[in-house]
């Protein structure tokens, strides 16, 4: 598909700046004397005397005071007349003027970008230096304080999106999106993404570039996690989203995924003091980063990235089987997989877990649907609500009684389970076997859980590096620093 300007630089703002021209022609008219259109009209008119009354001198036009003398009369009533015309002509452009002041602004368009026809192609967003692109109405709208930042997280399961507004030290939300595209299905089988998964994806992706257009987005960042990074035909379709969507997909390194998950959620960690563990369990890959916290942004000790997600575990592991031992061997063989994974990490954080637990109970946060779902679960809601989730400390054993009950049920039960439902049900028992695996591995009596993570942590780095003044990209750090709205032939 040939490629396009993106949308917010082609807004129809045709007849604008005629009507601005216009108004500024009012404006004068009204101000006083001194435009070509009144020094064409002749003198006395109802438009010339917008002002201040105004005396024409031309030569031979004033009366000798002889002349004034013989008829004082006259010359009286002719004065008066002449001042009385001036009086009502200033009244009257005036009052002209003024309807034109009311008049003039609500006849010009609202400066925004049109919805694009069905064949339009979108803005692409990529990993490029703002070169001061906002809405596509010029340099100086993007300094508003209302101007809009993006990101989109293409995970192995979920496609999210997340746009907001700078608001003090922290951000608004003004519009998300998240939809369940499995992407990664049948990749570990294969090794390659199948079409049917890609067209999921498409369809998600379309509706992300439409709201990054409606919203008039100003900097925007979209990445691609393991999935894309573990697919044969992973860059062509990262092709294929950019020429169908306008939306150019970053694939990120694994260091660089568990970056932005602990920038996204670490102001979740409880307080306290000595190393901490954050992970984020995802659909193709589960990272674990052990931190230090400080006065900012935690300084990362270690971290660790497995190729075991929800869907990328499940599919490795096979059929659930139809009896209760069948289920229960193939969660002990989970857990196993994973474990073995972590062990050479477990060895080396080793140290620093003694050195946590002689300063304080040792602090975990997690960030996946997995965590979040079993949160719902230990609170007893009837649906899922981020409110009563995001940022909550739940009891490490609650969260393995919840684990062990779910790794027993069938999948039909599990779909009949409260905040799972049939999305989840088959892929909630591989991210039971994870978390299990991690608590293993990081003891911690409790658990904090975030339903924040990737976008979040763009977001911040987005703003930040904007109100900072510099370009990312000058940081000499491409694979993650550096956005803009990519302008295309």
């Amino acid at each position: 598909m040939a490629e396009q300007d993106p949308p917010v630089a082609r807004v129809d703002v045709s007849g604008r700046t005629g009507r601005r021209r216009k108004a500024r022609k009012g404006k004068s008219r009204s101000a006083g004397p001194g435009t070509a259109k009144e020094k064409a009209r002749p003198p006395g008119s109802a438009a010339e005397a917008g002002g201040a009354p105004r005396e024409e001198k031309t030569p031979g036009s004033q009366a000798s005071p002889r002349q004034a003398e013989s008829r004082p009369s006259e010359s009286r009533r002719s004065e008066s007349r002449r001042a009385s015309a001036r009086k009502r002509g200033a009244r009257k452009g005036a009052a002209r003027s003024s309807k034109k002041a009311r008049v003039q602004p609500e006849a010009a368009p609202a400066m925004e970008a049109k919805a694009p026809p069905a064949s339009f192609t979108p803005p692409s967003l990529s990993s490029a230096a703002s070169a001061g692109i906002s809405g596509g109405i010029g340099p100086g709208a993007a300094r508003s304080h209302r101007q809009s930042y993006a990101a989109i997280d293409l995970g192995t399961n979920n496609c999210r999106l997340l746009i907001a507004r700078p608001s003090g030290e922290n951000f608004t939300v003004i519009d998300a999106f998240s939809r369940v595209v499995r992407l990664g299905e049948g990749l570990a089988q294969s090794g390659r993404l199948s079409e049917a998964a890609m067209d999921r994806t498409l369809a998600a992706l379309r509706v992300c570039a439409e709201k990054l257009m409606r919203r008039n987005v100003y900097l925007a960042r979209s990445v691609a996690t393991e999935a894309c990074r573990r697919a044969e035909n992973g860059p062509e379709f990262i092709e294929r989203v950019r020429q169908e969507t306008g939306i150019a997909l970053d694939i990120i390194s694994a260091r660089e995924e568990a970056r932005l998950a602990v920038l996204g959620c670490h102001v979740l960690l409880e307080e306290g003091f000595g190393p901490a563990m954050i992970f984020d369990i995802g659909g193709g890959s589960t990272e674990l980063v052990l931190i230090e916290s400080t006065g900012t942004v935690p300084r990362i000790l270690d971290w660790q990235s497995v190729p075991w997600g929800v869907v990328s575990l499940t599919e490795s592991c096979g059929p659930e089987g139809t009896t209760l031992e069948e289920r229960l061997e193939r969660y002990r063989h989970m857990h196993g997989l994973v474990s073995d994974s972590f062990s050479a990490f477990a060895k080396r954080v080793g140290p620093a877990r003694g050195s946590a637990a002689g300063t304080g109970p040792l602090r975990l946060l997690g960030t996946s649907g997995t965590v979040t779902t079993l949160a719902s679960l230990h609170l007893e809601l009837p649906q899922y609500d981020r409110r009563m989730v995001d940022g909550l400390i739940v009891p490490a054993e609650s969260m393995r009684e919840i684990s062990s009950r779910l790794s027993s049920m069938s999948i039909e039960e599990r779909r009949e389970v409260n905040c799972i439902g049939r999305e989840r049900a088959d892929l909630v028992v591989a991210g039971c076997a994870i978390l299990e695996s991690i608590l293993d591995l990081w003891p911690a009596a409790r658990l904090g859980v975030a339903d924040r993570g990737i976008r979040e942590g763009i977001l911040r780095s987005l703003i930040a590096s904007h109100s900072s003044g510099r370009t990312m990209a000058a940081a000499g750090k491409p694979d993650h620093l550096a956005y803009q709205l990519e302008n295309r032939p």
